[in-house]
C-alpha cells in the first residue's frame, strides 16, 4: 500500500485535504469519491520534493509564460469547482492554494487580484498573453456574456487536451525511427572510426594497394576521428542558425508551403491542419462566438503561413455571405471530406457541430496516417542502414582479396 495526499471539495464546497492508503493512483481516487467528495488532485506522498509540489523548474527556467499543459490543467480544475457550484472568487483560492509551482501561483493571484477588483475574467487573462491565447480569452468573453462559463471551461479543457493528444500522437509515432537513425548512424560512425582503422598497418606493412572505396571510408573515418567534435559543433551552430531564420516571416512562409507539397508528409500535415481548424471553430461556433470573431481567433491559432492567405479569403467571403466553404475548396489545402462537411454544416445552419464531426475524422485520419507513416519509415531506414553496412564491409573484403592476390 501507498501513501497518496489528496485535495478534494466536499458536497458543500469546502476545501478538504488529507492523506489515505491505497495501492494505486486510481484506487485513491475511487476511496476520495466514495467518501461523497470531487477528487481534485492525488499523489504519493512519499515526502519526496515532488509530492511537497517543490518541483524543480529546470526546463521552466527564463520560460515568460505558462506551459499549454499547465493552462489546460488550470482551465479543467476551474470548470470542475464551478460545475461544484463555487463562485468564480472561491475557485480562483483553491487554484491560488494548490498551486504546483510558485510560477503558476503567482499568474493565479495575479488573475484573482484582477477579478476581485471588479474585473471580467476574460480582461484579467487578456493581461496574460504569454499563458493564454486568444483562442481562450474569445472563449471566456463569450462564455460570460451568456452566463456558461463552466461548461465552456469544460469544452475549452477538452478542446485542449484533443490538441495535446493529436501532438502526443505524431511525437510518440517518430520516437521509434529517431531512435533507430541513431542506432544506425552510430553503427556506420563505428565501422568508419574504430574498426577500419585496424587494418590500415597490415596493408601499409605488405605495401598493398587499397582499392579507391576503401581509401575514401578510412579518410572519411579520420575525418571523424579527428574532426569530429567540431562536426558536431558545426551542427548545433548550423541548427541554432536554422532556428533564428525560421522566425523571419518569409522563410516560415516558404517552409510551410514546402512542407505541404512533399508527398507522404504533406498529406499528414493537411490532415493535422484540417482537424485543428475544425475543432477551433466548432468549439468556438457551439459557444457562441460569431463566425467573424471565430475566423479571427482560428487564424491566431492554425499555425501555418500557408493557411492564411486561405483563411483570409474565406472570412471576407463570410462577410460577403458567400460561406467558407467554397472559398476554402478553392485554396486547395484542407482535404475534400472536410470541405463537404464544413458545406454541409452551412448548408444545415449545423456549421459548429459539423465542424467537429469533421474534427473527429480528421483527427482519426492523422493517427492512421500516421501509423503508416511510420511503418513506411522504418523499412526504410532499415534497408538504408543495411546498404551502408553493406558497403563498408565489401569494401573491407575487396581490400582484403588484393592483400590476397599480392601474398600469392
Amino acid at each position: 500500500m501507498t501513501s497518496f495526499r489528496f485535495v478534494a471539495i466536499t458536497p458543500t464546497g469546502e476545501t478538504v485535504r488529507g492523506v489515505t492508503e491505497a495501492a494505486s493512483e486510481a484506487e485513491a481516487v475511487a476511496w476520495i469519491r466514495r467518501q461523497g467528495h470531487i477528487p481534485m488532485r492525488a499523489e504519493p506522498a512519499g515526502g519526496g520534493l515532488l509530492s511537497r509540489g517543490l518541483r524543480i523548474e529546470i526546463g521552466g527556467l527564463g520560460r515568460r509564460g505558462l506551459s499549454r499543459q499547465e493552462v489546460t490543467n488550470l482551465t479543467r480544475e476551474l470548470s470542475v469547482m464551478l460545475g461544484a457550484g463555487q463562485d468564480l472568487d472561491r475557485a480562483m483560492r483553491f487554484l491560488v492554494e494548490t498551486a504546483p509551482n510558485r510560477r503558476v501561483g503567482a499568474v493565479l493571484n495575479s488573475l484573482r487580484s484582477a477579478v476581485r477588483d471588479g474585473s471580467a475574467l476574460h480582461a484579467a487573462l487578456a493581461r496574460h498573453p504569454n499563458s493564454f491565447p486568444r483562442l481562450h480569452v474569445g472563449l471566456v468573453r463569450a462564455a460570460e456574456a451568456g452566463g456558461d462559463l463552466s461548461s465552456t471551461l469544460d469544452r475549452l479543457a477538452t478542446l485542449m487536451e484533443r490538441e495535446r493528444a493529436l501532438v502526443a500522437t505524431l511525437q510518440s509515432a517518430m520516437i521509434y525511427p529517431a531512435m533507430l537513425s541513431l542506432a544506425a548512424i552510430g553503427s556506420i560512425v563505428l565501422l568508419l572510426t574504430q574498426v577500419l582503422p585496424q587494418f590500415v598497418p597490415l596493408f601499409e606493412q605488405n605495401g598493398a594497394a587499397m582499392p579507391r572505396s576503401t581509401r575514401l571510408l578510412i579518410a572519411a573515418g579520420d575525418v571523424l576521428s579527428q574532426d569530429g567534435p567540431f562536426l558536431i559543433l558545426g551542427t548545433v551552430l548550423l541548427a541554432v542558425l536554422l532556428r533564428q531564420l525560421m522566425r523571419r516571416e518569409d522563410v516560415r512562409s516558404f517552409r510551410d508551403r514546402a512542407v505541404l507539397r512533399v508527398p507522404i508528409l504533406g498529406l499528414l500535415m493537411r490532415e493535422v491542419l484540417a482537424a485543428r481548424f475544425c475543432r477551433t471553430l466548432g468549439t468556438l461556433l457551439g459557444n457562441g462566438v460569431p463566425l467573424i470573431g471565430a475566423m479571427a481567433i482560428v487564424r491566431d491559432v492554425i499555425g501555418n503561413r500557408s493557411v492564411l492567405g486561405a483563411i483570409d479569403r474565406a472570412t471576407e467571403s463570410a462577410k460577403g455571405g458567400a460561406g467558407l466553404s467554397r472559398t476554402l475548396d478553392q485554396a486547395g489545402i484542407f482535404p475534400v471530406r472536410a470541405i463537404h462537411l464544413l458545406r454541409l454544416g452551412e448548408e444545415t445552419a449545423q456549421l459548429g457541430p459539423m465542424a467537429l464531426r469533421a474534427a473527429e475524422i480528421h483527427e482519426e485520419q492523422v493517427r492512421i496516417r500516421t501509423q503508416r507513416l511510420v511503418s513506411l519509415l522504418v523499412p526504410v531506414i532499415t534497408v538504408v542502414m543495411g546498404l551502408a553496412v553493406a558497403g563498408i564491409v565489401s569494401s573491407l573484403l575487396l581490400a582484403m582479396l588484393s592483400l590476397n592476390d599480392l601474398a600469392q
